[in-house]
C-alpha cells in the first residue's frame, strides 16, 4: 500500500491495488482512484531449473505445421552437470523409447536448419525447404536414398524457387559430405516426385548471372565502382547470345573488370571465390571478348583501356 491523495477525503490515504481488476482504490472510503491501470511489471515466470539462470520464457516454441502434433509436444531435455536427477534422466529414456512419427521429421528440419544457417540463408527458404521435404516424405518413404543428398536438394530447389539461387558447389560444401553427382540425383528425384503430386511440371525458377555476381564479388572484396560495373556488364550479357552458364558468365565478367581496374586479381583466386574451373572461365572469357565495347560500361573503361585486355 501507498499514500495518494483522495479527492473525497481531501488529504492523502492508503490505497489499495487491485490487482484482477486493475483498480487502485481508497482504503478509507473506498473511492477507485484509478481504475483498469496497465501493469508495466515482468509479464513472464522463470521455468529454468535453477534460479539463477536468466530464462524470461513465457510461452513454448511456435508450432509448425508440418508435424503431427504441430510442434507443441513436450520433450524432457537431458540433465546438465554429472549428477544429473535420476528422475528426469529416467523420464528422458522412457520417452526416447516411445514411438514418435515425427523423430525422422525433426532431425531433418534441423538437419535442414544447420545448414540453412551455414549459408546464411532466410527464414523463409529454410520453411520452404522443409515444406518440399515433407511432400516427398509423405509420397514415398526415403529410405535407401542418400538422407544428406535428399535435403541438400531441398535446400537447393527451396533457393531457386525463392529466386536466391546457391550454385551446386556451395550446397555441397554444408551437405555433410555428399557429393555433387549424389545432390543432383536426388534434385531430379525430387522433381520428379513433386511433379508426379502436382500433375505438371515443377517451376524452379531462371537463373541468371545477376543472382551471383553480387556474393562473388563480395567474396573477392570488390570495390563498389567495380562491384556497379560488373552489375551493368552482366545485365547487358544478356542480350547476347552467349550460350555458356550464368555462373561461368558471372565469373567471366569479373575476370574482365577485375583486369580492367588497379585492384587485379588472379585468374585462381577467382576461381576460388566462384567455384567455377579456371579452364571454364577462359572458354567464357573467349566468348565475351568481343563484346567487350559493348557489355563493359564507359565509364568504368575507355576504348584504349579495353585495347590491354589479354587476347583469348
Amino acid at each position: 500500500m501507498a499514500d495518494t491523495y483522495c479527492p473525497d477525503c481531501k488529504r492523502p490515504t492508503e490505497v489499495v491495488f487491485d490487482h484482477s481488476a486493475g483498480d487502485t482504490v481508497c482504503s478509507e472510503c473506498g473511492l477507485v482512484l484509478e481504475a483498469h491501470s496497465i501493469d508495466e511489471t515482468s509479464e513472464w515466470r522463470t521455468f529454468a531449473n535453477e534460479s539463477t539462470d536468466n530464462d524470461p520464457v513465457r510461452v513454448g516454441g511456435p508450432s509448425n505445421p508440418l508435424l503431427a502434433d504441430g510442434g507443441l509436444s513436450t520433450v524432457i531435455s537431458k540433465p546438465t552437470g554429472a549428477s544429473g536427477d535420476f528422475l528426469t534422466t529416467s523420464l528422458g529414456r522412457w520417452q526416447n523409447r516411445g514411438s514418435n512419427p515425427d523423430r525422422s521429421l525433426i532431425q531433418a528440419f534441423k538437419t535442414i536448419a544447420t545448414m540453412s544457417d551455414r549459408l546464411g540463408l532466410v527464414a523463409t527458404i529454410k520453411d520452404r525447404a522443409n515444406e518440399i521435404y515433407k511432400k516427398v516424405e509423405d509420397q514415398k518413404p526415403l529410405r535407401g536414398r542418400n538422407q544428406d543428398a535428399i535435403l541438400a536438394a531441398c535446400l537447393y530447389i527451396a533457393c531457386r524457387q525463392e529466386d536466391k539461387p546457391r550454385t551446386v558447389k556451395e550446397i555441397c560444401s554444408v551437405a555433410n559430405g555428399a557429393t555433387k553427382k549424389e545432390i543432383g540425383r536426388a534434385k531430379e528425384y525430387i522433381v520428379k516426385q513433386l511433379e508426379v503430386e502436382l500433375g505438371q511440371s515443377m517451376e524452379m525458377g531462371t537463373i541468371h548471372a545477376g543472382d551471383f555476381l553480387r556474393r562473388f564479388c563480395s567474396h573477392l572484396g570488390m570495390n563498389n565502382q567495380a562491384v556497379k560495373a560488373a552489375q551493368e556488364a552482366v545485365q547487358k550479357s544478356e542480350e547476347l547470345d552467349i550460350r555458356r552458364s550464368p555462373i561461368s558468365i558471372a565469373a567471366a565478367i569479373i575476370y574482365i573488370i577485375t583486369q580492367l581496374s588497379e585492384d587485379k586479381k588472379l585468374l585462381k583466386d577467382i576461381s576460388l571465390s566462384t567455384g567455377v574451373a579456371e579452364g571454364t572461365i577462359r572458354n567464357s572469357y573467349k566468348d565475351l571478348y568481343p563484346y567487350a565495347a559493348r557489355i563493359i560500361p564507359s565509364w568504368y573503361a575507355k576504348e584504349d583501356d579495353l585495347k590491354n585486355l589479354c587476347s583469348p
